[in-house]
């Protein structure tokens, strides 16, 4: 590869350099001089010089960038054309020539400008602009997010687009958030409440400059279900779904749509206790078998104790034996261990595993 585009190099700048004398020659009187020749030579060494600098410059610069600039520019100069069919109309005297001619290419240089930076702007969004034009990536993209109402009653999203995941990507369909605005002056007091909490939540994501939250206009008038018109919108534009809403995991996954939940995703981050590890809980209530003891971590993990019954209300350090995923989420169950203050006991003897009439019992929640 490298040597091809040596070659490359090579046979456009003896090019350059051919067509530079050839111009020069032309330029003084079709006969060839030391002086033309020398002239000719010059200017293609230069301008060769200056092109494959330009070249090593925009060595990072990807095609993508390039096409899309290109299609900016032809945008831009369609644009000017359009400006100045009029602008010719109004000002076709010959009056007005000092100031239509300068007038010329001010136009094409704004438009120029306008043309190329709205393009590299709304690059992802090109393939809606084109009439019966779809224009996909040839490669992997990362998908738009399509955000469901129910993420604007649930604070950890905020938490969540702090985080930088969500950056660029977080859309908001417009129709579910006039139906936000409707639910807020029900007179229901609990729908009102918890339409003005959601309100506040996507004023605080409006506010994380660097999330770009964005809205979509795009609308199903004829269905009126809100689910339905989510799953249409997210197969229109292309993008994934996220929702705080267990019971439409299933529906979306029947459209053929992809879903992120916050609470599987929740689930999925929560710290892993290993076998072995010492930790502290405060037991709260009684275990299902004798002498067990209940409490829970400060994430809503179960811990079930044994030999912790009791010291129920009081919190002690438990010996971790092995942690169970089950449907509801992560449990784990441990021994109670003797502290300074013997608080156990010798007469107390502590399990050395958790039963299996236990953990069947506890799984089975």
């Amino acid at each position: 590869m490298a040597m091809s585009f040596s070659l490359f190099r090579g046979f456009f700048f003896l090019l350059t350099i051919f067509l530079s004398i050839a111009f020069s020659v032309s330029y003084f009187g079709n006969t060839p001089t030391l002086l033309n020749v020398s002239i000719g030579l010059l200017a293609g060494f230069l301008i060769s010089f200056l092109l494959i600098a330009l070249e090593t410059l925009c060595k990072k610069v990807k095609i993508q960038t390039f096409n899309t600039v290109a299609l900016g520019l032809l945008f831009g100069l369609i644009m000017g054309k359009a400006i100045l069919f009029v602008f010719d109309g109004l000002f076709s005297a010959d009056l007005f020539e000092p100031i239509v001619s300068p007038a010329r290419y001010f136009i094409y240089l704004c438009t120029s400008y306008l043309g190329i930076a709205l393009t590299l702007r709304s690059a992802d969004e090109l393939h809606s602009c084109i009439p019966y034009i779809s224009l996909k990536a040839t490669g992997p993209k990362k998908k738009d997010i399509l955000a469901d109402v129910s993420v604007l009653h649930d604070p950890r999203i905020i938490e969540l687009a702090s985080t930088g995941l969500l950056d660029h990507q977080l859309i908001f369909p417009q129709f579910l958030i006039k139906e936000l605005y409707i639910q807020s002056e029900s007179e229901d007091e609990s729908i009102r409440s918890r339409a003005r909490r959601g309100l506040e939540v996507l004023k605080k994501l409006e506010g994380i400059s660097s999330l770009n939250l964005r809205f979509t206009d795009m609308d199903f008038p004829e269905v009126r279900e809100h689910m339905v018109k989510l799953v249409r919108l997210a197969r229109s534009l292309d993008t994934n779904i996220i929702t705080s809403d267990m019971t439409r995991i299933q529906q979306s996954s029947i459209e053929g749509v992809m879903i992120i939940n916050i609470h599987q995703l929740s689930q999925a981050l929560k710290p892993i206790t290993h076998p072995g590890e010492i930790i502290q809980i405060k037991i709260q209530r009684p275990g299902r078998e004798s002498r067990q003891g209940v409490g829970y971590l400060d994430d809503g993990t179960m811990v079930v104790v044994n030999g912790a019954e009791k010291y129920i209300e009081r919190t002690i350090r438990a010996n971790v034996l092995s942690v169970k995923q089950t449907q509801s989420g992560r449990m784990i169950f441990c021994n109670a261990m003797e502290d300074e203050d013997d608080l156990i006991g010798q007469n107390d003897p502590i399990l050395s595993t958790p039963s299996d009439l236990s953990m069947k019992s506890y799984m089975s929640i």
